[in-house]
């Protein structure tokens, strides 16, 4: 019999790594599927027990490097690996950076170093080499030794062969000199390298640290105790002993601990989290409730139908981890050159070693070191490594400038495929708090400022939130204070009061034919207007009608036009009535509504987009919306909603407004821009620099490259990498303007050529994308983007070695 279980992985730090956990675990007698998560560090692996223990799973993975846990409490122990990892991180960077430093600087100001500098260089290079990058030099080796490469095998070789050079170097210096070769030291090259590439990790780990709380939160939500009636006693038990059929007593302020019934009291619920809805629900006999929900008023006595694992809460737990482990790993692409880019280099190595050893000029055996070395050197993968992390740290760091918080780099990098945008309602493009919409008066016998003196003194002494907003309303329209007595409140009804000798009424329609007050009066189309109702009136007539609702966000119409000019279709999900969520639907310019929903049809809704091919994010800022926030290819959360909701989204705004959805889409596209450029300009210096470090130009010009030169070039490949990462900094956001399509005709021959202009024309401002038709005789070309500039086009296309008219 198979069974499924999740486990924590420690170890990993990228997508060969992941890789490799996937392929080992699936190669073992007994296991029938396992799937990593990078991104939590946790594997789920689907086997049968009978034939392969987690033990045993634990010992294969124990012999590539990889730690599996398997305790009990492995989510706290995962948490607390986790947390010391960074600390020694961190520990590790500094310590490379207070070495890499003085190594730099004084391997820049002294071109030829005294035997004794060399020496001076080379214990400053030691604590870098031996602590700070030890996990690089581990792991590199053992990826090696298994066969899978990824870029600790990179960074192991390229700064292993550039110390191990210097060493040889400062310790033999004669071995070179005495065959008329300069025995330089690159000590400087292994230093640094392993500083950019520590800080690069410690950045991701720190973004990834405080992931993986939205569970527990929860889980909070469950009170551990409660309280139920057995034989006439209350006892106070704990969560877990509650049994079905129990009738638990929720006082006022409590949380509801189980799915059930209502069978004695009155009260208002929060059930925001469930449904989205801003008004708490009143409920009375027979009305169910749900575990998790808060009582805002009265005592109820609720028998118990659900308990444990079968409440819609733990559902929605389940819902949650179920999509958070659906993500697929994180597929570095840097990682996936790596495994190629490797092994090629480490052939061309040996390759030029041989061929300068047979036929190169005396000393053959020096010349043959000095061009293998310098291959490696030239290939170390500074510029393959600083490709991604410099481009997503400088967005991250632009994006939280801005109240734009990325919690990870697979957000930055998956947002930009987005074709459809999913927003909860209530709170997210709604305020979240009724307010009022409209009040009609029934005469003008009374002013607006006596209606306000009025509701404010029957509506100041309760705190229900349509309370609260009457008197918001009134507190700055009334004329006088009034004080009442005789103060009498029907819950789910209204209120009545005395005010001198005339009782006056608040409430519903119901409310006031209770009491003989006609409201037949009121107009029919002011009666179906959407909205809850509140009337005013004196024993005798209707006064006032107050209509309250929920109000749309400013701005939301102008940032859904922008979303629909990027080609993106935006819903509505919400677990309001149809009614009103199609009135905000109508106001936000949104076609696509779907209403009535609890949080697991939220995201099952997402999920067939999904099936469908579609990239979804998601857009929300409740408890009830942390399912789909999960499920969601993005999860964006505003700060101003629940603390479950942040931590099941993968991007958090600061700020309520919208248009910061937009913002984030155009940092990730242009990101992701600069990601490519900088994987472009790596290998084509590769592609380059290579042949010339192996002596291809020898045998013709004379010319042979020196470590020296290689060493020098290798940094120039690092410093327009980092130079082209940093020009995400002069990003404007709230600033995108009018979407332009540009078309040229060009001297693009084929689609090579198109291949090759792209990351030219991907530096222009504003740029999105382009197309490109070689079909035709005339070549055309269409560019797509906010504010192009024609001129700047033209002129990259210049740069590029085309003409574009």
């Amino acid at each position: 019999m198979y069974k499924s279980e999740t486990f924590g992985v420690m170890g990993m730090s990228c997508a060969s790594c992941s890789s490799s956990v996937e392929s080992m675990l699936n190669a073992q007698q007994g296991v029938e599927n396992a799937t990593v998560n990078l991104a939590n560090s946790s594997v789920q692996v689907r086997f049968n027990p009978d034939i392969i223990s987690p033990e045993k799973m634990k010992n294969t993975l124990k012999s590539i490097g990889y730690e599996l846990i398997i305790s009990e409490n492995s989510t706290q122990e995962i948490a607390q690996k986790k947390a010391n990892h960074l600390a020694q991180l961190k520990i590790k960077l500094w310590v490379s950076a207070i070495f890499s430093i003085p190594v730099m600087i004084l391997s820049m100001t002294t071109h030829h170093p005294s035997e004794i500098l060399k020496y001076i260089l080379l214990f400053l290079t030691l604590p870098v080499i031996l602590f700070s990058g030890r996990e690089f030099y581990r792991n590199g080796f053992q990826q090696i030794r298994h066969r899978s490469m990824g870029m600790d095998t990179l960074v192991a070789l390229g700064t292993g062969a550039a110390f191990i050079f210097s060493i040889f170097n400062t310790l033999f210096p004669f071995i070179l000199e005495q065959n008329g070769i300069m025995p330089h030291v690159y000590y400087e090259s292994a230093a640094v390298i392993i500083t950019l590439i520590l800080l690069g990790r410690y950045l991701e780990e720190k973004a990834k640290h405080q992931t993986g709380t939205a569970i527990k939160k929860l889980m909070g939500l469950q009170p551990k105790n409660l309280t139920v009636i057995r034989n006439e006693k209350e006892l106070v038990i704990k969560n877990e002993e509650v049994l079905k059929g129990d009738i638990v007593l929720v006082k006022a302020g409590e949380k509801v601990p189980v799915d059930g019934s209502v069978i004695s009291g009155f009260s208002s619920i929060d059930e925001s989290m469930i449904s989205g809805e801003p008004f708490p629900v009143e409920k009375s006999e027979g009305k169910a409730v749900f575990a998790g929900t808060i009582n805002q008023g009265g005592v109820l006595q609720i028998v118990a139908e659900k308990t444990g694992s079968e409440t819609l809460l733990s559902q929605i737990i389940k819902k949650v981890e179920e999509a958070q482990m659906s993500k697929p790993p994180i597929q570095k692409l840097a990682d996936k050159i790596a495994s190629i880019f490797v092994p090629i280099v480490l052939i061309i190595s040996i390759i030029t070693f041989f061929i300068w050893l047979l036929l190169g000029p005396t000393p053959s055996i020096s010349y043959a070191f000095l061009t293998a070395i310098t291959v490696l050197i030239i290939a170390c993968p500074c510029a393959l490594g600083l490709a991604t992390p410099t481009a997503l740290a400088t967005g991250i760091g632009k994006g939280a400038e801005n109240g734009i918080l990325i919690r990870d780099a697979e957000s930055l990098e998956q947002i930009h495929k987005v074709n459809v945008i999913v927003f909860d309602k209530t709170g997210t493009l709604t305020i979240g708090k009724p307010q009022i919409t409209d009040l009609h008066l029934a005469s003008e016998k009374y002013s607006e400022s006596q209606i306000a003196s009025l509701i404010h003194a029957l509506e100041r002494k309760s705190n229900h939130p349509l309370a609260e907003a009457l008197c918001n309303w009134a507190e700055t329209r009334k004329s006088e204070t009034i004080e009442t007595h005789s103060d009498e409140t029907i819950p789910g009804k209204g209120i009545n009061t005395k005010i001198g000798e005339e009782i006056y009424f608040a409430g519903t329609y119901e409310f006031l034919s209770e009491h003989n007050i006609q409201t037949e009066l009121i107009p029919q189309n002011i009666r179906e207007k959407s909205g809850t109702h509140v009337l005013l009136a004196n024993k005798t007539q209707w006064i006032a009608l107050f209509i309250l609702a929920d109000t749309i966000r400013p701005g939301i119409s102008n940032t859904i036009s922008k979303l629909k000019s990027l080609g993106i279709e935006p819903y509505i999900l919400t677990g309001d009535r149809e009614a009103e969520a199609k009135r905000i639907a109508e106001e936000a310019g949104i076609t696509n509504v779907i209403a009535s929903l609890l949080p697991n049809d939220k995201g099952d809704f997402i999920k067939s987009l999904q099936q469908k091919g579609l990239k979804v994010a998601m857009v929300g800022d409740g408890i009830n919306d942390s399912h789909a926030l999960a499920q969601a290819d993005v999860g964006i959360a505003l700060a101003s909603g629940s603390d479950i909701a942040m931590e099941s989204a993968s991007i958090t705004l600061m700020n309520p407004n919208l248009q910061h959805v937009v913002d984030a889409l155009m940092l990730s596209r242009k990101t992701v821009q600069i990601i490519r450029q900088n994987f472009f300009w790596a290998f084509i210096y590769n592609l380059i620099a290579l042949p010339v470090a192996a002596g291809v130009l020898y045998p013709v010009f004379g010319i042979l490259l020196s470590p020296m030169i290689a060493g020098a070039a290798m940094a120039m490949s690092s410093v327009s990498v980092v130079s082209n990462s940093l020009r995400l900094k002069r990003l404007h956001f709230g600033q995108i303007g009018r979407l332009t399509k540009l078309e040229f005709t060009t001297n693009l021959r084929c689609n090579g050529c198109v291949k090759t202009i792209a990351p030219y024309l991907e530096k222009a401002d504003g740029f999105i994308r382009f197309e490109a038709n070689m079909e035709v005789s005339e070549k055309k070309l269409t560019i797509i983007g906010f504010n192009l500039k024609r001129e700047q086009i033209i002129t990259l296309g210049k740069e590029a070695g085309y003409e574009l008219k």
